[in-house]
């Protein structure tokens, strides 16, 4: 009997996103509307945040390029990123028309080493980028005070941490500025969405302009489910605004984020065990208190990770690779960049295992299966 294959990704689709789906379309307002205001107001409550506020935008991408613009990011700007990132952040960074500049990893977090982030401020340094990568969280403090000894701002990329916890604090709640990704893949999905978390009416009002091309329609009358059919353009926008029914599906995910976590983290810490006893296997160090996992990924030998795909996609098991480092690609390669030893390295070690929420046992047991079959089968 043929297994079903095993994705690396896997969307939670069940009865409450399909009767939003259809509530919504019922409605008739698609674009941006009352579902997007709930939203938003959800993601305020659940960050347990009375001081920060939450503007819904189309992507994660969207939300990091309308962040960096909010801290005056543009051209002849450098902003510090880890070089182990998505190309979301790089992307972000060059629209502005600033550059920049690839900083190296620490071992353990996998998140930016800001020890050497230091060696990298110029009078140019306008930002930093920090990312929480998956299973282990920056050491924000440092970051905050990195950030407040050099004068620069913060945008913190919580795309893989959503709903996860700092030293007691949930994720969103406590950066300078933050942004989560709420696309297909993510724990939480919006189908696609991002949003940007900030600390002033001020700084609101900016985004809801930039995030509607710039227009001056309020977002208290579209969130009723109409528009204003005159306003203003005082500044640059973009079409990057949330659609009602993508803020529908986010709602109805969000109402069960305490049984997707709990969820994941059991899986992940299920990864750990079994993986964690075959020789060549390196997982990660920590035992997933107050986190809520994007991915799982595990470290093997750079030499053997292609074989060791190979092998488990020919056993039916889809395995990813989170990232190449922004230093590889065409684009950026003349970008400046510090020491990258770390992120050289780990690079090349990188594999991103199948994690979905409410993943059954034997998916697990299936996938540590086959990864040490290899491993006993390919000395």
């Amino acid at each position: 009997m043929t297994q079903d294959r095993i994705p690396v990704f896997k969307p939670l689709i069940e009865d409450e996103e399909l009767n939003a789906s259809h509530e919504v379309l019922k409605l008739g307002w698609l674009g941006m509307g009352s579902y997007v205001g709930d939203f938003e107001r959800g993601l305020e409550t659940f960050i347990g945040a009375k001081d920060r506020h939450a503007v819904a935008v189309s992507t994660g991408h969207a939300a990091l390029h309308l962040a960096l613009l909010l801290v005056g990011v543009g051209p002849g700007d450098e902003v510090i990123t880890a070089a182990l990132n998505n190309a979301a952040d790089f992307q972000a960074i060059l629209a502005t028309g600033a550059s920049p500049v690839f900083c190296d990893i620490e071992e353990a977090s996998l998140c930016i080493d800001m020890a050497k982030a230091e060696a990298l401020v110029t009078p140019r340094t306008k930002a930093i980028i920090v990312m929480d990568y998956d299973c282990i969280l920056c050491d924000h403090d440092r970051v905050a005070a990195f950030a407040a000894r050099h004068g620069v701002r913060v945008i913190h990329d919580a795309a893989h941490s959503f709903g996860s916890k700092y030293k007691g604090k949930m994720v969103g709640s406590f950066s300078d500025i933050a942004m989560f990704s709420f696309d297909p893949v993510k724990t939480v999905t919006c189908i696609d969405g991002g949003a940007i978390i900030v600390r002033s009416e001020e700084e609101v009002a900016r985004l809801h302009e930039m995030r509607l091309l710039g227009m001056s329609q309020p977002a208290k009358v579209m969130y009723t489910n109409s528009r204003a059919w005159t306003y203003d353009i005082k500044s640059l926008g973009f079409r990057y605004h949330m659609a009602n029914l993508h803020a529908a599906i986010g709602l109805a995910q969000l109402a069960k984020i305490g049984r997707i976590s709990e969820s994941r983290r059991a899986s992940c810490r299920d990864y750990n065990r079994r993986l964690g006893q075959i020789a060549g296997v390196r997982v990660p160090q920590t035992d997933f208190t107050d986190i809520t996992p994007f991915l799982y990924y595990a470290r093997v030998p750079a030499d053997r990770r292609d074989a060791l795909r190979q092998f488990l996609s020919e056993h039916g098991i889809d395995t990813g690779i989170h990232w190449q480092p922004g230093h590889s690609f065409t684009l950026l390669k003349k970008c400046r960049r510090g020491d990258l030893t770390v992120t050289n390295r780990i690079s090349g070690e990188l594999l991103s295992l199948p994690l979905h929420s409410f993943m059954s046992e034997a998916t697990v047991a299936r996938v540590c299966d086959g990864v040490a079959s290899f491993f006993a089968t390919s000395r």
